[in-house]
């Protein structure tokens, strides 16, 4: 989400009018759930994903005729069993998109700025788009966002009594939901559903781990001792980049949360072992090590010396990786990222 909102900002910067595309609700087998989002520009340019196939096809020609004329909508798709097979997709199910159609003003520079910012921050709070109009039809959206403290940037356009479900809702909500009223609704996403992926090492799996990751909206740490290795020019789509002294302070900047990933890619045991002693003291939702079961159960059997549980051991997804039979930096790298789609699957649902 992090690229959706930098890219978001760029575009306004620039003085150009887009759509944000939404999917704002879904049922069945859908390719992206709700709060999934893409950036279409008035050329019929693409930035991000809300399911690719004939959806997304048809959401950027319907969003470049909006732009055209200012003007915003929902669409509705029926990817039942019946159009399945036409649109060559294997998902079933309904969604319907915002086409939400944003120019550049004061307002919304000031309130997609604020909403960037909060997702690089991992503040937490929540942007509500409030959609104003009945049916398929939308006669006005305005944007808002609401920080833990209360306070509020930007409009929100309804009486006191929406108002305060609103913020409600907005101080409840953990995942993507959606507010309905008479003649309006109100999209509450949440600005800290984003899992980290923290990695340790910067070698060649990790460059290409770090770039997938990135590509299937993980927020990517990369920390290492090695300044030649760590650094913008090796990784351009990671979000944060640390060049320690050593592994032996690892995390001591860090805020590691539950729903965060800690992949160990360093470049020697001694030092994978380092970064895990310390992994296994953080609330990390996921903590995964490179290395054959050899080199891993010697780790394990030093670990268990020192005092560490085998209930701490049994975190630790060691060999990291789903097994795709992948040997190059690269394919270890899908491998790696699978199997991290795979828990947050679980984590997010």
């Amino acid at each position: 989400m992090n690229m959706i909102s930098q890219s978001v900002c760029e575009l306004l910067e620039k003085g150009e009018t887009f759509v944000l595309a939404t999917i704002i609700s879904h049922t069945g087998s859908t390719p992206r759930t709700s709060g999934s989002k893409m950036i279409v520009t008035a050329d019929g340019q693409g930035f991000g994903t809300i399911g690719g196939g004939l959806l997304e096809a048809g959401a950027t020609s319907r969003a470049v005729e909006l732009i055209q004329f200012g003007q915003s909508a929902i669409m509705p798709f029926d990817l039942s069993v019946e159009s399945v097979d036409t649109m060559d997709m294997i998902c079933g199910g309904q969604a319907e998109v915002l086409l939400d159609c944003v120019s550049p003003t004061e307002m919304n520079l000031t309130v997609f700025d604020r909403w960037r910012r909060m997702l690089d921050g991992r503040q937490k709070g929540c942007l509500l788009t409030i959609v104003i109009g009945s049916g398929d039809t939308v006669r006005r959206i305005a944007h808002c966002l609401v920080t833990t403290a209360g306070e509020l940037i930007g409009d929100l356009p309804l009486s006191d009594f929406k108002r305060e479900k609103v913020l409600t809702a907005a101080a409840e909500s953990s995942a993507v939901r959606t507010l309905l009223f008479d003649g309006a609704f109100v999209v509450v996403e949440p600005t800290q559903r984003q899992c980290t992926a923290y990695l340790f090492g910067a070698g060649h799996v990790a460059q290409s781990t770090a770039a997938i990751a990135a590509t299937v909206g993980f927020r990517v740490s990369v920390s290492d001792d090695r300044e030649e290795y760590a650094n913008q020019a090796r990784f351009p789509d990671t979000h944060e980049i640390l060049v320690l002294e050593n592994f032996e302070h690892a995390f001591s900047d860090l805020f590691v949360r539950e729903e965060d990933f800690i992949v160990i890619l360093t470049r020697g045991h001694l030092y994978d072992k380092t970064v895990l002693a310390q992994a296994l003291k953080t609330n990390a939702g996921y903590i995964g090590m490179i290395g054959s079961r050899k080199k891993r159960n010697a780790i394990y059997g030093a670990l268990l010396k020192e005092g560490f549980f085998q209930a701490d051991i049994d975190r630790v997804h060691s060999p990291i990786g789903l097994s795709i039979g992948a040997e190059a930096p690269e394919e270890i790298a899908v491998s790696i990222v699978a199997e991290m789609i795979q828990h947050r699957a679980g984590i997010m649902s």
